[in-house]
């Protein structure tokens, strides 16, 4: 199956400036996805999507592929992933070229590495799926959580006649954003993508750490040096 990875940098970050292109160890954020999209050795393309040309540089200095930019339209703050991930997908067929499989790989995510990507990929092939989705353990039960009323009253937010040891002790899951994998056809037909042919990929927590502001990002340094030491 012709595979293609899909990293999508748009310019706008609300929380983090420039987030996808700022300096994490010496190479800007998104860098670290494409190298590890390029190491796993299961793609035909890396694509960056970007609306902006100094992105797209930066993208093809570490070795993706960026033949045309995303629209303006598909880059604003309420702008969907997947209708950029589609974009993509009819810009290269207008070029002469198929995907059967389209895999977002969030630049977020820079401790995701190569063979977190081959493994996922390997669940894919063995389960025979449709998708097959990132996913870590959930760190705190979720039990332990609710809602908070206006008047900051913890009135009920815990109701203990229903937690007890063996439900605080219950594994839970959440989407890491990590890695991505899916038929073109399920991209493209808007199905949905949690479906009976839907599979996880389950990942630790030090390599599902997503970037979402500054402490995640000098969170993420931490973890890198220390990987180096």
């Amino acid at each position: 199956m012709r595979n293609i990875a899909i990293i999508p940098a748009r310019s706008g970050s609300k929380g983090l400036k420039d987030k996808n292109i700022k300096e994490l160890n010496g190479k800007p954020l998104m860098a670290y996805t494409i190298e590890a999209a390029l190491e796993s050795g299961i793609f035909d393309c890396v694509h960056v999507s970007t609306d902006s040309e100094k992105y797209a540089e930066i993208g093809r200095k570490y070795g993706a592929d960026v033949p045309f930019l995303r629209d303006a339209e598909l880059a604003g703050d309420k702008s969907s992933t997947w209708d950029a991930l589609r974009y993509v997908v009819q810009e290269y067929r207008k070029r002469g070229k198929e995907f059967e499989l389209v895999t977002l790989l969030q630049p977020t995510s820079p401790m995701r590495d190569a063979r977190n990507i081959r493994e996922a990929y390997g669940v894919f092939e063995q389960k025979s799926a449709d998708a097959v989705i990132s996913i870590c353990e959930l760190e705190h039960s979720i039990q332990i959580c609710n809602k908070l009323g206006e008047n900051g009253s913890m009135y009920n937010f815990i109701d203990s006649n229903k937690v007890g040891a063996r439900q605080l002790s219950d594994t839970y899951y959440r989407l890491n954003g990590a890695i991505y994998i899916q038929k073109t056809e399920l991209l493209m037909n808007k199905q949905n993508f949690y479906n009976e042919k839907s599979y996880a990929y389950i990942m630790d927590q030090r390599h599902s750490v997503d970037i979402d502001n500054e402490l995640d990002f000098l969170f993420v340094e931490t973890l890198m040096k220390d990987n180096r030491d």
